[in-house]
């Protein structure tokens, strides 16, 4: 495909660390049999299994991309925002602390989490923890989440395309 550069195949040894890492950071399993690759779509390091783009690479990180997180159901790393924090997200905006209904607790500063709203369940944005989770849930001031994919960017209209 045009949009995409430098796409290939993953060698075994990459594959491997990549999957490995998969599991560690996500507890998430890919079938070994699944054909994996890397490419770059506009300056963004993507990861194309089965032919879905379902990771991207930011700073050395690996994060889902939204259609994703439904394929993959991640149970860590979750926050939840009422439902008036909606409009601002999905519009690319940074998750803010009032927003924030509930956190996983094991959430780190600069750990990758992905955020849904209290009302579906839905995922809105996928970013970088800028705080904990228990201070993300009793926070009433600044910024909680960086917003680095949200619903309706480059990136998710991409990944609804078929590849």
């Amino acid at each position: 495909m045009s949009q995409f550069k430098n796409r290939h195949l993953l060698k075994k040894k990459e594959l491997r660390k990549f999957l490995d890492n998969l599991k560690l950071q996500f507890n998430v399993d890919i079938d070994k049999k699944s054909k994996v690759e890397k490419a770059d779509f506009e300056g963004i390091e993507i990861i194309i299994i089965d032919d879905k783009v379902d990771f991207f690479v930011k700073e050395g990180k690996t994060f889902f991309t939204l259609p994703a997180i439904e394929k993959y159901k991640p149970q860590s790393n979750k926050v939840v925002v009422d439902m008036g924090a909606v409009k601002f997200i999905s519009n690319g905006a940074d998750v803010m602390a009032p927003g924030i209904v509930k956190a996983d607790k094991g959430i780190k500063a600069g750990d990758v989490v992905w955020v849904c709203d209290e009302k579906h369940g839905k995922p809105l944005v996928v970013g970088e923890a800028l705080m904990d989770g228990e201070t993300m849930e009793n926070s009433s001031i600044g910024k909680a989440v960086k917003t680095l994919h949200y619903v309706g960017d480059k990136l998710w209209r991409i990944c609804a395309k078929s590849l």
